[in-house]
């Protein structure tokens, strides 16, 4: 096998844990997370309960709320009997590992990431009254001796993760140390969350745990939903002939992704999953008993990851998005909200604003700082999907993209900065380079001259000190299917 290590990396990654519940968009975005372990230190493969899905207690219990879905007390809730699905997508990555480290060696060895699964608190809803495998190791990371931060991916509830902050509050309240655990805890853990999918953030973890950084990832954008808000330019990345091509026809990840009209039920007989059947209308699955809310595809086409918003911000090293919620990435970009002192929102967020009945209303909030980059993320989860099946020389890779001057600069008011990129393909593709001035930046109307590798930014005669411009480098290759590359430069007014 020949590894070609010129791809690798000098950049640290970002430490992660996935918690996640049984719901066929969280296995479609285990599958995209798992083709970056590359880019990511994976620290826990979690089972995680959530209001959609949980396992039961195996003794008869019944847990019952009648505001649900269900009339009827249930002993689970949409969990199959030896649920597996993190395991299975972690088999399918053990077969075309050798293959995934021609392309890079940093992929994790399949059984270094099957000794970080574990089931978190899946008995109940919410369930915090005991710790489980998950829950102490999510303990044992936060406490250890590495620097964070630490991304806690909420897919699912909140209960596991809740539950290992109550293990550290249980063992060091009281104590001499509990200030500063507490604060060294707080610092650490940035968590990640597609709503609150039960009520241990409200309840537990915003009260207790006010200084955690909390970024709320909800969108259509990668959803059930996402036909309504990805740009038609980029609705054919959702079709069925792109998928097939790309994705379901590649490999044994790909084969395993979810699709409509597969044949396939995560759990056989739940009446709110008909994305198994194709050729119907939501009034002919309604007749057979179906609970239908999105509206009936093509076989064969996207159906959902609506969790993948929490993971795309740490995927792409050049883009530092990462480093700050403000920054913006393919996961998108944040602004503070109002209901926390480290609490973020989507700056324009159109989940939940669409019509309650799930009529197909173009929602208020556009989340264009999502959908900008779709395109992108998607010919890089099909580049990564081949490097499966194929050898480096069957492959396309990224350009490979360096800023002269490093990517934080300082400048003066009134400065004029020169910027200069090179880029080269290690595949021999022409490579085309370009700059443009990113949103994130405190300074709105600046000035910037492009002349293909090289810019120069007129920064603001008005600009005060520490006042920032954000200037993203962009090389892409002319692959059939092409790759980027970014940089982003942050300039500090002096």
């Amino acid at each position: 096998m020949t590894i070609h290590r010129a791809a690798v990396s000098a950049i640290p990654r970002p430490r992660t844990i996935v918690t996640a519940d049984p719901e066929l968009d969280d296995l479609n975005s285990m599958i995209r997370f798992l083709l970056y372990s590359n880019e990511v230190e994976v620290e826990g493969l979690v089972y995680a309960s959530s209001r959609f899905h949980w396992r039961g207690d195996g003794r008869g219990t019944t847990f019952f709320l009648p505001e649900r879905e269900y009339d009827q007390p249930q002993t689970s809730w949409r969990w199959a009997p030896g649920e597996r699905f993190i395991h299975d997508a972690v088999d399918a990555y053990a077969e075309v590992h050798d293959n995934l480290r021609c392309h890079d060696p940093r992929y994790p060895e399949p059984d270094a990431l099957r000794a970080v699964i574990r089931d978190g608190n899946v008995d109940f809803e919410g369930d915090t009254s005991v710790e489980s495998p998950g829950s102490r190791l999510i303990a044992d990371v936060l406490l250890d001796e590495r620097p964070g931060p630490v991304f806690l991916q909420l897919w699912a509830g909140p209960s596991t993760v809740a539950r290992a902050l109550m293990s550290i509050e249980e063992r060091f309240r009281g104590t001499d140390r509990w200030e500063a655990v507490h604060a060294g805890v707080s610092a650490k853990a940035v968590i990640t969350k597609f709503a609150s999918q039960d009520a241990t953030y409200d309840e537990y973890i915003a009260p207790v745990w006010p200084g955690i950084r909390v970024i709320e990832v909800a969108t259509l954008a990668w959803g059930y939903l996402a036909r309504r808000t990805v740009r038609p330019e980029d609705r054919h990345l959702l079709g069925a002939d792109w998928m097939r091509e790309n994705i379901t026809g590649v490999g044994p990840l790909g084969a395993l992704y979810r699709v409509w009209g597969d044949g396939r039920q995560m759990v056989p007989g739940d009446l709110t999953d008909y994305f198994h059947l194709s050729g119907l209308s939501a009034d002919e699955l309604r007749a057979q008993g179906y609970k239908v809310w999105a509206d009936p595809q093509p076989p064969g086409e996207w159906i959902s990851e609506g969790d993948s918003t929490n993971m795309l911000n740490l995927l792409v090293p050049g883009l530092r998005a990462h480093e700050h919620p403000s920054y913006g990435g393919w996961g998108g970009r944040y602004r503070r909200s109002v209901e926390g002192a480290d609490t973020w929102t989507l700056v324009d967020a159109a989940f939940g604003r669409g019509r309650a009945d799930g009529a197909s209303d173009t929602p208020a909030g556009d989340e264009g700082s999502v959908v900008r980059w779709f395109a992108d993320a998607q010919r890089d989860f099909a580049a990564r999907l081949r490097w499966t099946v194929a050898g480096w020389d069957d492959a396309n890779h990224h350009p490979r993209l360096s800023v002269e001057g490093g990517i934080d600069r300082d400048a003066a008011p009134g400065e004029r900065l020169a910027l200069a990129a090179s880029a080269t393909d290690p595949d021999g593709d022409a490579v085309t380079v370009r700059w443009w001035v990113h949103e994130a930046g405190s300074l709105g109307d600046v000035a910037l001259v492009t002349d293909g590798p090289n810019a120069e930014v007129a920064v603001p005669a008005d600009a005060g000190p520490g006042d920032t411009i954000h200037v993203i480098a962009e090389a892409v290759d002319d692959a059939p299917l092409p790759l980027k590359a970014y940089q982003r430069v942050i300039i500090t007014v002096r």
